[in-house]
């Protein structure tokens, strides 16, 4: 991904709209695995639903802003290198989440993804001419140790989880170059039309797994069907859509840190709808991590 000429300031009006759009991104991300548990078919075609069931939404999106804009219609399916990259790498990114979770713990799983964002601020200089400042770095340290607290306690070495663990990393990867590629996509095209190209990507990719792999990829109840209604919509459709939005105002490397609230939002879901208890180690975790946010934060005028 080459490095492109800054794009222009975004109105304020918009630009405001970034961080909150960000946070309530990672945290409809952060949920999905809730959704997942209680579907009854297996992890690629969950994923595959994940985003196949958002295509209709997220077309409806790009649309609108298409007749906002005054581009002609058919311009939502013209498919640029970055937002065919960034549905591959999605693609990959959920088809490794779900190895990982097979071959080894859910925390094992969790802990090792939540190393994206040390690839975006390695990618972020050297693939698409974003410097990283001194202030994500210490950010960067800041959310890793309350990753640390908040899932890495429960962290375990065995050799049988030795290859979900690498699947882990790698979904690490997959993530952290997709937000590298959505940022590029930001440059030339909406949000609304690179998270619908980009997921009609993903979806092509997920079906054929799922129908190579899946005894089946219907739903065999309601409550299942509604879990992957909101996988879809919520943690798909809204997650990532927001997610697009703010790559298009804020820097990539800052952006990615609020990753790790995804960790805050599944340990806060499984205490609101599952019962799980939230440990004191969790909660420093988490007030680390928010604190890592703020330290990094895009100063005004900077």
């Amino acid at each position: 991904m080459p490095a492109a000429s800054p794009t222009p300031p975004p109105p304020a009006s918009v630009a405001a709209f970034a961080i909150p759009a960000l946070i309530l991104g990672a945290m409809a991300m952060g949920i999905s695995p809730i959704f997942v548990r209680l579907t009854d078919v297996g992890p690629f075609a969950s994923a595959f639903w994940r985003v196949g069931g958002a295509l209709p939404l997220l077309l409806a999106w790009a649309l609108f802003e298409a007749r906002r804009s005054g581009a002609p219609l058919s311009s939502i399916w013209r498919i640029d290198g970055a937002i065919l990259v960034a549905g591959g790498l999605f693609a990959g990114d959920l088809l490794f989440w779900h190895l990982a979770i097979l071959k080894t713990s859910v925390a094992n799983a969790t802990f090792l993804a939540t190393m994206a964002p040390v690839w975006v601020v390695l990618g972020s200089g050297l693939l698409i001419g974003e410097k990283v400042g001194r202030g994500v770095l210490a950010g960067l340290a800041l959310c890793l140790l309350g990753a640390t607290f908040l899932i890495g306690m429960s962290w375990r070495i065995r050799p049988e989880h030795l290859d979900g663990d690498l699947y882990g990393v790698i979904t690490s990867f997959f993530f952290g170059c997709y937000f590298l590629a959505v940022r590029v996509a930001r440059r030339r095209s909406s949000a609304g039309k690179i998270t619908f190209l980009s997921t009609l990507v993903t979806s092509i990719i997920l079906l054929a797994v799922a129908l190579a792999t899946e005894p089946r990829i219907l739903p065999d109840s309601v409550e299942s069907a509604a879990s992957l209604a909101g996988l879809a919509f919520i943690s798909h459709a809204g997650g990532q859509g927001m997610l697009a939005f703010a790559l298009g105002h804020l820097p990539a490397a800052f952006s990615a840190l609020v990753i790790f609230l995804e960790a805050v939002a599944a340990a806060l879901a499984g205490w609101l709808f599952l019962g799980e208890a939230v440990s004191m180690a969790q909660a420093i975790g988490g007030a680390l991590i928010l604190a890592g946010i703020f330290i990094a934060r895009p100063q005004r005028g900077g």
